[in-house]
């Protein structure tokens, strides 16, 4: 009976994240806010209906009690999550917040799949970002003086790097953060929002080619300490989020090709400088002759995506184990093999509807500071995901970045939803601006009717005189008239 569940379950989760990822999309053809809603509510009902199934086959298959408790806590967090978004922030764009959960579900469904202990901590921390990010929209709405930090901004994510860079923990090959008690800290994701607020408030200063100057040196700063730490992935990001912001700001071609040269320049000095780096290129040529020298989890990555198919194995079905950092780095192997490519790709059309949602926003705003941040940090979001999807199927080079909200990983999970909640806030204040500019025509209308207007027209609009007093007038002029007229006949 278990193996039928299970066997029934894999094509109910496929059908659940396919109607999912198709409201994310249609939804945004529609001006009607009621249907608008009622698809969103949709939306949530899904997430819970794949969580439920989900978790219910993990309980079958692992007989675990504390799988039953971990699933009513993730209800409790996720209902509570819209449930506060939507009260406390009216305006908040509810897809945003659909897309965050149902992200954070399918990390945790996996994580608990994995490893309990992982899933726990991961919740842990999920709760703990969420209740951070409930006060961010409050301070990008309220406080007006961000644009005016661009020194603060600077000096902060240059120094949270250097001290990593003197007295991090090498992980992997790379200085990436602290360890205090269980508890991994990597400043670095915290360092990419602070970086984007610095170039932000630094190109909407101004675009002249000293402060473009500038701007590029400190930009340099971050990357150099990051290489120096050998956090390549981290310093990727950095180096491409400048890039777009530093385009869309000036509107510069020149600017943008010499960026693409300094890249590729830098890219070949790395590749030469650092052993790991070499190691991750031919692994990336070819992971099975490396099998044994470093190719070994992209080949089990590889293999895991080609078990799954396009169906996959079923929860608890796959043998996950056999990838290398599979929670973390190569969990998208994990849920492809596990959930199918179908899933797998659903996932990623998941990941890009938040990516346009995120374009749409900056597009819309009107303050240039707020329109840079909101490109950078949907830059930042979506070439973390190419990063960690294009290294786990040998697209391009492994380069140790997390997959955002799915991923393990407490930095990187806080510094997401941080990210979530900024976007937020960004959105709010888009809709502050469309009813202040929607208020400021109407007034203009009504002051241009009103000039347009005549004497005469004024006064039969009972504009210039008081009511009863042109009534009076109105009648003793119709009298005269009789008068006259009457004269005429016996004329």
């Amino acid at each position: 009976m278990v193996n039928i569940i299970v066997e029934l379950s894999k094509y109910l989760i496929i059908i659940l994240i396919i109607m999912y990822t198709y409201l994310c999309f249609t939804i945004f053809g529609y001006h009607d806010m009621q249907k608008k809603q009622e698809m969103l509510r949709r939306q949530n009902i899904l997430m819970f209906l794949f969580h439920l199934i989900a978790f219910l086959v993990l309980y079958l298959e692992m007989d675990d009690i504390r799988i039953a408790g971990l699933y009513l806590a993730q209800v409790l967090l996720f209902a509570m999550t819209i449930f506060l978004y939507t009260k406390i922030y009216p305006r908040v764009s509810r897809l945003v917040v659909n897309n965050m959960c149902m992200l954070l579900c399918i990390g945790l469904v996996m994580l608990t799949r994995l490893d309990y202990g992982t899933a726990m901590r991961q919740f842990v921390f999920a709760a703990a970002g969420i209740a951070l990010s409930l006060i961010v929209p409050v301070i990008i709405r309220k406080v007006k003086g961000l644009a005016k930090l661009r020194k603060l901004y600077a000096i902060a994510g240059m120094a949270s790097l250097a001290i990593v860079a003197v007295l991090g923990q090498v992980s992997y090959g790379a200085k990436l953060g602290f360890t205090i008690g269980s508890i991994s800290i990597q400043p670095s994701e915290l360092v990419k929002i602070i970086f984007v607020f610095y170039v932000a408030a630094s190109l909407k200063e101004s675009t002249e080619f000293k402060n473009v100057v500038v701007t590029t040196m400190i930009a340099a700063l971050h990357v150099l300490i990051l290489v120096i730490s050998t956090d390549l992935g981290a310093a990727l990001i950095i180096f491409v989020v400048y890039l777009v912001m530093l385009y869309v700001a000036t509107r510069q071609p020149l600017y943008m090709l010499a960026g693409i040269g300094a890249g590729a320049c830098a890219s070949v000095a790395g590749y030469y400088l650092f052993s790991h780096v070499q190691t991750r290129v031919n692994v990336w040529r070819d992971p099975f002759a490396t099998y044994d020298s470093g190719g070994y989890q992209v080949a089990q990555s590889l293999f895991a995506i080609g078990t799954g198919s396009w169906f996959g194995m079923g929860l608890c079905q796959g043998s996950p184990e056999s990838i290398p950092v599979r929670d973390s780095d190569f969990i998208f192997s994990a849920i492809a093999e596990e959930l199918g490519l179908i899933f797998a790709l659903c996932l990623i059309l998941i990941f890009v509807s938040c990516y346009i949602m995120f374009l749409n926003i900056a597009m819309q705003l009107h303050n240039q500071f707020y329109k840079l941040v909101a490109l950078g940090l949907g830059t930042c979001y979506i070439f973390q995901v190419f990063l960690n999807i294009g290294g786990v199927i040998k697209f391009i080079p492994s380069t140790g970045v997390t997959l955002p909200l799915v991923s393990y990983g407490g930095s990187s999970m806080i510094s997401t939803l941080i990210m979530f909640a900024i976007i937020q806030g960004l959105y709010i204040l888009r809709e502050d601006e469309e009813e202040s500019i929607e208020r400021r025509k109407k007034e203009q209308k009504l002051r241009a009717q009103k000039r347009r207007r005549t004497p005469k027209e004024a006064a039969g609009a009972g504009l210039s005189e008081p009511s009863g007093q042109k009534r009076v007038k109105t009648a003793g002029k119709e009298r005269k008239k009789e008068k006259a007229g009457s004269k005429q006949r016996v004329r």
